[in-house]
């Protein structure tokens, strides 16, 4: 499978309301470059925080701190934050500077540059290789040097895809979170079977 995308998505893409971004980068393509090294994926599930008065989301009540810091920024950055000690998610800044609120990209479709995602991630199976946001930022390469990077022009892009139709979109709780748990702000493709996690 080859890489499937377009021109990379511009700033503007991003400065509008959270949800409408999350529902729009489904089907896009995320990319990242590593030296010669190019590994992509079709995004297929996402979730939406979508602000200041989102319990769950790191910006919540406004509060800027150094590792959420690029959730401030101007829209169209990488947000990506270090988990459990070890683990990276990656995250596209939306809405307007000083407002804190990012999409987290949950998994892919592996598209471009496979041996490589095999290789960092230590499986052949592909189910395996980018379901979930760990998954995926380990299979691409993707730390903490691409966080504040310009997703236009990379080492992290994201690119124009084949857009998912209204009717293919599912939503659902956010996964993983304890505060307003029960928000509809996962969004998915329907039908498709690389997600982090079954349809709810």
């Amino acid at each position: 499978m080859g890489n499937a995308g377009g021109p990379a998505l511009k700033p503007g893409f991003y400065a509008r309301d959270t949800i409408d971004v999350a529902r729009a980068l489904l089907g896009c393509v995320l990319e990242t470059t590593n030296g010669d090294r190019v590994t992509s994926g079709r995004i297929t599930e996402v979730e939406a925080y979508v602000g200041p008065d989102d319990p769950a989301a790191h910006g919540y009540g406004n509060r800027r701190t150094q590792r959420n810091a690029a959730m401030f920024g101007p829209p169209g950055l990488a947000y990506v934050y270090f988990i459990y000690g070890m683990h990276w998610c990656f995250n596209a800044v939306t809405e307007r500077a000083d407002f804190p609120a990012a999409v987290l990209i949950r998994s892919l479709q592996p598209l471009g540059g496979l041996d490589i995602m095999v290789a960092r991630r230590g499986t052949d199976k592909a189910k395996l290789l980018c379901s979930g946001p760990a998954r995926l930022c380990q299979a691409l390469g993707i730390n903490r040097e691409a966080n504040e990077c310009s997703l236009a022009v990379g080492p992290v892009r994201i690119l124009r895809g084949e857009q998912v139709g209204a009717a293919e979109i599912g939503s659902g709780p956010r996964i993983g979170v304890k505060r307003a748990a029960d928000l509809p702000l996962r969004f998915f493709e329907r039908g498709s079977e690389w997600l982090s996690r079954r349809e709810s």
